[in-house]
């Protein structure tokens, strides 16, 4: 079993039934081990859109990359997700952050590509907090510097809250 860190996001229709949907969508070739609170933030790219609401999980999975990027790519089309404008609006956005300690860049036959780990994550408060929040001492493979350390360096621009449905 490989263990995995992956990334859900959602701003269309019902957010936080779509991250349980996800959630026990997953479940199918995902062990989730632990998850984050969720996070309501700022859009990302496109700022004329609805927040989003962001999670993090670890997980295990027998499945090789190739073969986990595919499952969140079908499991995104079977909930409702169509390509559309990049960084726009989606139902369900599922990303691999990282698998194991691997460092990944290849195209993959159909053109797209597989990137490991995520090449923006460091970049993102709403994929750092949310990691934090699960695994602040992991280390990013590429840059030798915990989640902990990567997310002091982005400044807090208020872009990530914890998500409060009732207010």
């Amino acid at each position: 079993m490989a263990l995995i860190y992956l990334a859900l996001g959602t701003n269309l229709g019902e957010r936080a039934r779509n991250l349980e949907n996800a959630l026990a969508k997953l479940s199918a070739r995902v062990t989730i081990m632990r998850r984050s609170m969720i996070y309501e933030t700022e859009p990302w790219g496109i700022s004329e859109q609805p927040r989003f609401l962001n999670q993090v999980v670890e997980a295990e999975t027998e499945l090789e990359p190739d073969a986990l990027l595919d499952f969140l790519k079908q499991t995104e089309r079977a909930m409702g997700r169509t390509r559309g404008i990049r960084f726009g609006p989606r139902v369900i956005d599922l990303d691999i952050l990282f698998y194991e300690d691997r460092v990944i860049e290849q195209r993959r036959f159909n053109g797209t590509s597989l990137r490991i780990p995520h090449p923006r994550l460091h970049e993102r408060r709403f994929v750092l907090v949310p990691l934090a929040e699960i695994a602040p001492n992991l280390i990013h493979p590429k840059f030798g510097v915990s989640i902990r350390e990567l997310l002091a360096r982005l400044p807090d621009d208020g872009s990530v809250a914890l998500y409060r449905p009732n207010q």
